[in-house]
């Protein structure tokens, strides 16, 4: 995937998947206008697709791995 590496805006919490309503980690800004927001699944399940819609896709799926280091952790502390 193409990633944005400066977003005009990062994704939230309330930035909710167009596919199953999950926290959405993957912003796709479409050729033909508009964008689709998707959660790390779909975004792995429909990337082919996506690549050939997409003129930018803003990939922040990196931070679900950082939320997993972070409780490992905790959790040994």
């Amino acid at each position: 995937m193409t990633t944005v590496l400066t977003p005009a805006s990062p994704l939230t919490a309330a930035d909710r998947c167009d596919r199953c309503g999950a926290q959405a980690y993957l912003r796709v800004v479409l050729i033909s206008g508009g964008e689709l927001l998707f959660c790390a699944h779909h975004g792995r399940k429909f990337e082919p697709e996506l690549k050939k819609i997409a003129a930018e896709i803003q990939d922040e799926t990196d931070r679900l791995t950082a939320v997993q280091a972070n409780a490992v952790e905790e959790e040994q502390h």
